[in-house]
């Protein structure tokens, strides 16, 4: 069993899934049938993946917490990007996952572009959803983890009542919300010490030759739109999705953003 802190509620139809993955609790959030998708979160994973609901229909998802995320353990000796990107290699061997979609949030952007680009055969098409990864000092947004919560709120979402079910209600929710959030963010320090980057990653993006989504808010505020551009420059099979009336999350906020991603990996 484990100590750490229960995530939120699965969507309808996802079951909970445990692993030890090379002595790291991890847990996987499994729903769907058909072709395999996996997704990956951002820094944040408290507000769940509620949006994934109405993939299950079209495709079998593998939603897995982060290590220091979620329900999965804490893994202080994962302390950089290779780290974690091992840790899946081990997990997908567990779950005899050969070959699949990838969808990649934020940080979770970065880990997907890393990841393909190591091990292109294995991902059949990519999502990238305002991914972190690459340096953009023209185009900043706030820096991590320098918000309060009602600033990170505003961040998100364009519409905070997306966010209602996985807000505290009594003091005492309150306490528990915040110590996750904070846990989360100490997992995302560990994991990106120098900043949610890699001043190396741009000139391999070549390598990322399958099918790829990118997917933006054009009012998202923590991770501009306009860092879009250098994406778009150095990917070379790549299609851009752009959305209003949303903030960061921008797959919790729109079906059409959802559809669109089901629409691509069908």
């Amino acid at each position: 069993m484990t100590s750490e802190p229960r995530g939120a509620a699965p969507p309808q139809g996802f079951k909970r899934h445990e692993y030890s993955v090379n002595g790291v609790h991890t847990v996987v959030l499994v729903g769907g049938q058909g072709r395999p998708v996996v997704y990956w979160h951002g820094a944040g994973a408290w507000h769940g993946i509620d949006f994934a609901e109405s993939w299950t229909e079209r495709m079998k998802v593998f939603a897995p917490y982060h290590p220091g995320w979620g329900e999965s353990a804490d893994a202080p000796e994962l302390d950089s990007m290779n780290e974690y990107l091992l840790h899946y290699l081990d997990l997908f061997d567990q779950l005899h996952l050969v070959q699949f979609d990838l969808v990649g949030f934020s940080l979770g952007g970065w880990m997907a572009a890393e990841f393909a680009i190591a091990h292109t055969q294995r991902v059949r098409r990519l999502v990238l959803v305002a991914p972190a990864g690459l340096p953009d000092p023209e185009h900043p947004g706030p820096p991590m983890g320098s918000w309060s919560l009602e600033e990170m709120y505003s961040f998100l979402v364009h519409d905070r009542s997306v966010l209602a079910p996985h807000l505290p209600r009594s003091v005492e929710e309150q306490a528990r919300h915040a110590e996750i959030i904070a846990r989360e963010m100490r997992s995302a320090r560990r994991l990106a010490g120098q900043g949610p980057f890699n001043p190396r990653l741009a000139r391999w993006l070549h390598r990322l030759t399958m099918p790829t989504l990118l997917v933006w808010s054009k009012d998202d505020r923590l991770a501009p739109v306009s860092r879009s551009a250098q994406w778009m420059e150095r990917l070379p099979n790549a299609k851009l999705a752009l959305f209003e009336k949303a903030g960061h999350l921008v797959l919790d906020e729109l079906p059409e953003a959802r559809d669109c991603v089901a629409k691509f990996l069908a």
